[in-house]
């Protein structure tokens, strides 16, 4: 369980915001097998930094799964005030689907499974979504059968697609956010084979 946290000086902050991007890019890279040294370098700080923010590698993989969640979370709140709410649902997924690009780290999950942190964070999120899913679908912009759950469950769905090849375009993600985005529009819409799933 994630411990509370207290307010940082400004260079505690800096460091912490350097070793959360650079855990993410390792993890990304190197997956479990990351380690807190090859972190703290990727960081530019020292070593022992690392573990006066995180006292394990585990506490780390917490925070940079929360960090994840709480930044996509900002995002959707803060395009809940955009005037077009269909661009604002496709923003959210190509920024959200970018990230996902950049750093995939869903596998961290399942390390992270059962945080009560992580599940509030992830729980934010979802709501979050929901929230702007609901604008989209009033203004008549997405289907009338889409919830948040699907938009949240389809994030990962552009990157995961293009994994299977070999060596992809870094770009080619964009075209089946495309067809996806698409997919959810109303017009020539076709009812859904199965209803939608419920959120833990």
């Amino acid at each position: 369980m994630t411990k509370p946290e207290r307010p940082l000086r400004a260079d505690a902050a800096r460091n912490r915001a350097l070793l959360l991007e650079a855990a993410a890019a390792e993890f990304a890279e190197r997956g479990l097998d990351a380690s807190m040294a090859d972190i703290a370098r990727r960081a530019g700080v020292a070593k022992g930094t690392v573990f006066a923010h995180f006292a394990t590698k585990e506490e780390l993989i917490v925070a940079t799964v929360g960090h994840s969640f709480a930044e996509l979370t900002a995002l959707a709140r803060r395009l809940l005030d955009a005037a077009d709410p269909g661009a604002a649902l496709l923003e959210f997924l190509t920024v959200a689907c970018g990230n996902q690009q950049q750093h995939d780290l869903a596998f961290l999950q399942t390390v992270t499974e059962g945080d009560s942190e992580v599940t509030r964070l992830r729980d934010e999120l979802h709501e979050s979504i929901g929230a702007l899913v609901d604008r989209a679908r009033e203004a008549g912009a997405v289907r009338p059968d889409i919830i948040g759950t699907d938009i949240f469950l389809l994030i990962c769905a552009p990157v995961h697609a293009v994994g299977f090849l070999a060596k992809p375009d870094p770009e080619l993600w964009r075209r089946y956010l495309a067809i996806i985005f698409d997919g959810l529009r109303p017009e020539g819409a076709s009812p859904l084979p199965h209803p939608a799933p419920s959120w833990p």
